[in-house]
This record gives C-alpha cells, structure tokens and sequence, in this order.
C-alpha cells in the first residue's frame, strides 16, 4: 500500500499563498512568487519538479485550491490521475481530459478512502491548500510531509501551521534537498 503524502510550497516565514486570493491572483498578491522553482528555476529546479508526482496514484485537494487552479490546469487537467476535492459544495464530477476531479462532500476520512482505492499500490498527494493540508495533519492521516521552502519572507497570507494540527506533531527528517531556488524538506511524520 502507497504512503499518503503532504506536499506544499511554502515562503520561508510559512506563507503558502499572498494575501487575497482569487481567481485574478489564484495564489494571492504576488503568490506565484512561491512556484517560481516550479515552473521556471533551474535545471537542477526542472529535475526536482520532474520527480514531484513519482509513484502517485490519486490526488486530494482542497475546494478553494480547485476553484482558482481548474482554468489555468488546462484541457487535461494537469494531474492526468483521479483527484478528490474536500469541499462543501456538492458538484458533479469534472472530467478534464485524463484528470476526473470528484467532490467529497464527508470529509477528509472519506476523501482519503476514495483516494487510496483509486490509488491502488501507489501513492496518495495531499497538494493542499494549506487548510486541507491542515486537516489531513490534524486528523493524523498523514505518513510523510513534504515542504519546499522558497528563500523568501512574505510577511503576509495563509500560513497552514497556524491553526490546530493536532497535539504536536512529531516529525523526523528523512531527506533534504537544495535547488538554487527552493530547499526542499521530506519528514515522517510521526504521530
């Protein structure tokens, strides 16, 4: 059975989206600032990225993250794997090319069921947002963190580690890995 796997970017002072996010500014105010590595760093950035969804099956991610991402994802979806979005809102499926994206409205327990079916032996990736990450943290649903740390101080916007994950989670580093535009974090969790 695959691990279940959190994964994010995230400024160096714990910011993972600028101040008001919307679907003009789907990262907050200068919030790609935080994906630069991703999508337009080095070639030692490029490999990094190139070997971020190895070994994974499903996705989950959160509604809001969905709402501002499904546009700029494209005709195939980006993930071209099925995704479970956490939400609220009942919807149909979304079907984009490869990608079907579901939306579980029992939360995150019955979020990460449906991912690890669909998941099979591979991995499930929890790509947040940060409060979606949070709750999979809180819940204890999560085997191992990933966090790609930009050398930047944002000052301002969401910072998933601000509310309650739980009673202290205990993390042992596992990996560290530094690109020239990002340091790139993985931890077991612990607890």
């Amino acid at each position: 059975m695959g691990r279940v796997i959190a994964e994010i970017s995230m400024s160096a002072d714990g910011v993972v989206a600028g101040p008001d996010t919307s679907t003009e500014h789907r990262l907050g105010r200068d919030g790609d600032l935080l994906h630069e590595w991703l999508f337009g760093g080095t070639d030692e950035d490029s490999a990094t990225a190139a070997k971020l969804f190895d070994g994974t099956g499903a996705f989950v991610l959160g509604r809001s993250m969905f709402d501002v991402g499904v546009d700029p994802w494209g005709e195939d979806g980006t993930f071209k794997k099925p995704c479970f979005v956490v939400t609220h809102r009942p919807s149909e499926p979304v079907v984009k090319g490869p990608t079907t994206f579901t939306f579980v409205t029992d939360g995150p327990e019955s979020a990460l069921r449906q991912a690890k079916a669909a998941a099979g032996e591979e991995n499930v990736l929890v790509m947040g947002g940060g409060t979606t990450m949070r709750q999979f943290l809180a819940a204890g649903l999560v085997d191992e963190l990933r966090l790609h740390v930009v050398p930047l101080l944002f000052g301002a916007g969401v910072r998933p580690f601000d509310g309650p994950v739980g009673e202290h989670v205990r993390l042992e580093r596992t990996a560290v890995t530094q690109t020239p535009n990002a340091t790139h974090l993985t931890f077991r969790v612990l607890n």
